[in-house]
């Protein structure tokens, strides 16, 4: 077969816009990330890092979570806040435009309220974008064992984005959340579902989540948390 240029750009933006990953969703194998909802992101006008789009997508985001909670998969939260007075940060962050206010947050960072993050959920506090980098959330998983993460929350391109490559690296089922996930410029949000669509990720509504885990979840149930 001879392989054409129109031939392979068409395969690609199929796989682009509609391609789906095949493995299944296993509740007692499963792991959800909220990742960084924390008020400079989701506290409407606190910062000049709201993210307007993560504050409408938290009702949603939120009920995405209770129906985790009742399916009994550990609900894992990461903060991206100053850790190790920032030795810890990627040097080069301070260069880039991302950086470029001089806003402090005053305190450290915390879980918008609204989200209703319980007790005995853990929290990582993160130096970076992606949930895995120095921080010891592999050891949880692993220890937990759970081989499938679904990875929701704030920015898509950034901290969320990042944080699915680096569990895709590692080995992890990826489930990126389409609907509960929001960045900063919501032109970005469907570029970045496309690529992870093709090479790294099950893309899915929470929704559709739901639908998966309540087909797969065996009978009985009851929340569980991770201390």
């Amino acid at each position: 077969m001879a392989y054409t240029e129109d031939w392979v750009v068409r395969r690609a933006r199929e796989a682009y816009e509609n391609g789906r990953a095949s493995f299944d969703m296993t509740p007692e194998r499963t792991a959800l990330l909220v990742i960084d909802m924390q008020d400079e992101f989701v506290r409407p006008g606190w910062s000049p890092y709201w993210v307007p789009a993560a504050t409408r997508m938290a009702p949603r985001l939120r009920q995405l979570i209770e129906d985790c909670r009742a399916a009994s998969i550990p609900v894992i939260w990461t903060l991206f806040d100053d850790t190790h007075l920032g030795l810890d940060r990627p040097h080069a962050l301070r260069f880039l435009p991302h950086a470029d206010t001089a806003w402090r947050r005053p305190g450290p960072a915390e879980v918008w309220a609204p989200m209703g993050r319980r007790p005995d959920e853990v929290v990582i506090r993160k130096p970076s974008y992606g949930a895995f980098y120095d921080t010891p959330l592999d050891t949880m998983l692993r220890n937990l064992g759970r081989d499938t993460v679904i990875v929701t929350g704030t920015l898509t391109n950034y901290c969320c984005g990042t944080t699915a490559r680096q569990a895709y690296e590692r080995g992890y089922k990826v489930v990126f959340g389409s609907d509960t996930t929001a960045t900063d410029d919501e032109s970005r949000q469907e570029p970045e579902l496309a690529v992870l669509r093709k090479g790294f990720a099950l893309v899915l509504s929470a929704e559709e989540i739901t639908d998966r885990l309540t087909v797969a979840a065996p009978a009985g149930g009851g929340g569980a948390s991770v201390g």
